[in-house]
């Protein structure tokens, strides 16, 4: 259900980049846009319908984003950041645990390994 919902949202995505790029500039930023000649895409009903359209995308994509929000809190629920880190945190008597092999980051003081030595 998440990646039907993302997919949605990616194609939501797409199309209100689209109709934001057909209308028309009417501030005239950078010199561009709001000329006389007069085409398919002139006129104030073509701008309402796409003002409108931009509205109903919109809208759809905040409902998604909204949803995608609470797939991932779902997913997440009931578990802390430091459960996924490790575990509990290393007594005095114990000592640390080590990381991962898998893990990149660089070895501390106590746990670097030891290094062989040269046949110089």
């Amino acid at each position: 259900m998440e990646n039907v919902v993302l997919v949605i949202h990616l194609i939501l995505a797409l199309c209100l980049i689209g109709v934001v790029l057909l209308q028309r500039s009417e501030g005239g930023g950078l010199g561009m846009g709001g000329g006389g000649g007069g085409g398919v895409m002139s006129g104030r009903a073509a701008a309402t319908a796409l003002g409108k359209l931009t509205w109903v995308f919109a809208i759809a994509f905040i409902c998604t984003s909204i949803a995608l929000t609470i797939f991932a809190a779902q997913n997440t629920a009931g578990v802390s950041v430091i459960d996924r880190i490790g575990g509990p945190a290393p007594t005095a008597d114990q000592p640390a645990p080590l990381p991962p092999a898998g893990d990149l980051l660089p070895p501390t003081s106590g746990n670097a390994p030891l290094t062989p030595p040269r046949a110089d």
